[in-house]
């Protein structure tokens, strides 16, 4: 089918007709509903598969169907009035926030859906946050039009207050709740409504119905009243109360679109099959091809200056790997969004962040879980690569001739660990290779040993992150595992500037050790890191040296010195030292840069570190006392309350330590009516009862 379509049309004029978008939204807003209509209307598959089933096409992990929730990303490929549209489906889940972070650094455009009971939701904002980041242009779906309390009102409203964004309806619903019908278009000026005996597949276009023609007419100038904002020509036309084309009008659209000046939003319900074929014209009309994205821009691998590449096939070959995948019949998969130039089976290409050249196997076109061969790929799109063994998530591809390296993208810190031991000898030989796979995959999850106590920890994002990890464990590598109880991932950092003067001297008969650092440690804005400065001038230690330094530093930053947690938000500056002649090796200075690190820590008031999680909880309001009241209990500290038609919305931020085993607590409480979602918001200090007890503790392991 798509060598067909590439055959009949020019490739430059081709690439313009591709659509490469993410579709985001907070869990259980319908994202992989919306995206099983799309592929059953697009002719992709033949039946519509549905989530609480078990049996939807991008939820094709077993871990996805137990739960009915999306775990990793999903991407596929459709045609949409003779467009090319690469889809990658995203969790809504914050424990998978990873999947999502990728997938946008490597998209067009999104599709931002919003459920029109719950409204702007917490994943919601996280996951529009990090759009704006990559600055990917979106258009906004509210879905469950249907569903009982839907308001697509008040949603708008929502996106405006809670997002800051420019939302601009280009339809509002024809009847709510179940007599939900269809949509009313305010560019065509027409009721779109959808045949239920054909799943949706067949619709009409009919006059607008009396009773909706004065709020039709109040949004239409509402639509046009904010493009008139963008186009001075269409203020001008609208002014004058003359016709306006249709075209016209989508033509200011698109260019708001991409130029995120405003998002389009369109309204329906995936699940009742009405409101998905606009919403695939929108995507069509609205996002951008890469071609309207244009180039691309990146750094020669010796960081000596920028390049860029444009969206064409004669560049030169360069892509982003997004994603590595183990699949247990074919092996390691890594996923490529290409961003110039063409890639053919059997080519060799340039690893640019590791320097190291890789051979192509095989080139595959993704369909969630299925593959279908191509003998190449080109600039645009979206595919997999069999074959390379030295590239992992978030390394350049490219032309040996001309690399570059492309901006990567952030991976977010773990913040809960437990202990894993293998059940017997067999599961310990097997152990190592699985955890290493899935480190692989998952740029979120760490695999480390404990210096104190030698057992194996594994970290990641939350307790069903690493519950689906697990699970993995045992049935995708056959590994049998203890699993001990869940542990907060501290961190350690400063209160205050130091420093450290510390020769490190070793005469061992021969050649002996000598190295002399002198260096001062300083606090840094929370959510920095980690910085090393060099400030050596001439010569007081060689420059060939200076990269030891930083190596002992940043292996004593791993243990800090209040109870061995990582140290974060400090900049190390190296300003003076020594070396012998003959004494002084890499060895030796990197053992003095650790002292001295230690060192100065210890005299710089260092204090624990803990995450702190924003939490909503919604519930009937007859609980609404308990719930806070167990909050405070936490250590949590309310925020706001909202009231949502018969519900509350009570916002907070707790301490994850306070928060293990809250939703069986939550469930007690309400019986069983509220619901909690929670993520990372930032790291505060712990308290010094608590710290104590932490010291204590890890002492005694």
């Amino acid at each position: 089918m798509i060598k067909e379509v590439r055959i009949g049309l020019e490739r430059q004029n081709f690439i313009r007709q591709v659509r490469n978008i993410g579709i985001i939204a907070h869990i259980d807003a319908g994202k992989t509903t919306t995206t099983e209509r799309a592929l059953y209307y697009t002719g992709l598959t033949h039946r519509i598969g549905e989530v609480h089933d078990g049996e939807a096409t991008m939820d094709w992990m077993q871990q996805e169907k137990e739960r009915g929730i999306t775990i990793t990303s999903a991407a596929t490929t459709c045609f949409w009035n003779d467009h090319l549209i690469n889809i990658i489906d995203t969790p809504g889940h914050v424990d998978f926030t990873i999947e999502v972070e990728r997938s946008l650094r490597v998209l067009d455009g999104a599709i931002g859906i919003f459920c029109a009971v719950g409204g702007v939701q917490p994943q919601s904002e996280a996951v529009w946050r990090q759009a704006d980041h990559y600055k990917v242009p979106r258009i906004s779906f509210i879905n469950k039009m249907d569903r009982m309390g839907a308001d697509f009102h008040h949603v708008l409203a929502q996106l405006r207050d809670k997002l800051g964004a420019r939302p601009v309806p280009l339809q509002i619903p024809l009847g709510k709740e179940d007599k939900f019908a269809g949509v009313i278009d305010l560019i065509k000026m027409k009721a779109i409504v959808f045949d239920e005996s054909s799943n949706g597949a067949k619709f009409s276009c009919i006059p607008i119905p009396d009773e909706y023609s004065s709020i039709a007419h109040k949004y239409r100038d509402i639509l046009l009243e904010g493009l008139s904002d963008i186009d001075d020509n269409l203020m001008e036309i609208y002014l004058s109360g003359a016709h306006i084309d249709e075209q016209f009008i989508k033509d200011i659209i698109r260019r708001g679109t991409i130029e995120l000046s405003l998002t389009p939003v369109l309204c329906g319900s995936a699940f009742k099959n009405k409101g998905i074929q606009p919403l695939l014209d929108a995507v069509v009309d609205y996002l951008p091809s890469p071609k309207d994205v244009g180039g691309v821009k990146g750094k020669t691998p010796d960081g000596g200056g920028d390049d860029i590449r444009m969206p064409t096939d004669d560049e030169a070959f360069s892509a982003l790997a997004f994603k590595v995948m183990n699949d247990p019949y074919v092996g390691q998969l890594t996923f490529i969004r290409v961003y110039s130039g063409v890639l053919h089976s059997g080519d060799a290409i340039y690893n640019s962040n590791n320097l190291k050249k890789e051979r192509i196997g095989r080139l595959v076109r993704m369909y969630a879980n299925k593959r279908e061969d191509v003998d190449a790929i080109y600039a645009g799109d979206i595919a997999a690569i069999l074959g390379l063994k030295n590239t992992i998530t978030g390394q350049s591809l490219s032309d040996h001739k001309r690399p570059i390296v492309l901006e990567s993208m952030d991976f977010p810190d773990p913040v809960i660990s437990i202990a894993i031991e293998p059940k017997s000898k067999a599961d310990h030989e097997r152990l190592g290779m699985a955890l290493s796979r899935l480190a692989i995959e998952d740029p979120s999850f760490k695999v480390y040993s404990d210096t104190d106590t030698g057992d194996t920890l594994i970290s990641g994002m939350g307790e069903l992150h690493l519950e689906v990890i697990v699970d993995r464990l045992t049935r995708e590598f056959n590994v049998e595992a203890n699993i001990g109880t869940p542990q907060v991932a501290y961190k350690e950092t400063i209160t205050r500037g130091a420093d450290a003067n510390v020769k490190y001297a070793k005469q061992t008969g021969g050649h002996g050790q000598y190295a002399h650092v002198v260096l001062k440690i300083e606090p840094m804005a929370a959510g920095s890191g980690f910085e090393f400065v060099n400030r050596i001038t001439g010569g007081d230690i060689p420059r060939e040296y200076i990269p030891a330094v930083k190596k002992g530093i940043e292996a004593a930053a791993a243990l800090g010195p209040v109870a061995g947690y990582p140290v974060v938000d400090v900049r190390a500056i190296l300003y003076d030292g020594s070396y012998h002649e003959v004494d002084s090796s890499e060895l030796a200075f990197k053992v003095a840069g650790a002292m001295a690190f230690k060192d100065a820590l210890k005299k710089a008031s260092p204090i624990l570190l803990e995450p702190i999680m924003d939490v909503e909880v919604v519930s009937p309001e007859v609980y609404i006392g308990n719930i806070i009241s167990d909050i405070s209990s936490r250590r949590g500290k309310i925020l706001g309350m909202d009231t949502h038609r018969d519900v509350r919305v009570v916002a907070a931020q707790v301490p994850l330590a306070e928060m293990f085993g809250y939703a069986t607590i939550l469930r007690s409480i309400s019986q069983g009516r509220a619901t909690y979602t929670m993520q990372v918001s930032y790291y505060e200090h712990v308290p010094v009862n608590i710290s104590e007890n932490l010291k204590v503790l890890r002492g005694r392991r």
